[in-house]
């Protein structure tokens, strides 16, 4: 695979699975200097996977509980 074969198949990559950003900002701390935007929305983003979490974990608590019914 030559240069441009690999640009245009990282191209179509990032259209295809809509990546905006690197994907290991949110996995391995960085000494960059990151926009506040950016920290709220992280921020904002792990609130609404703490909810989505806990809402699975009473729902799963009720099905235990009460059967599939609940």
């Amino acid at each position: 695979m030559n240069q441009q074969e690999h640009d245009a198949a990282v191209a179509a990559f990032i259209r295809r699975k809509g990546v905006t950003r690197c994907p290991t900002v949110c996995v391995v701390p960085t000494r960059a200097s990151v926009a506040e935007a950016d920290r709220q929305t992280l921020r904002a983003r792990d609130e609404q996977l703490q909810a989505r979490r806990e809402q699975r974990k009473l729902r799963e608590v009720a099905m235990y509980r009460f059967g599939a019914a609940a």
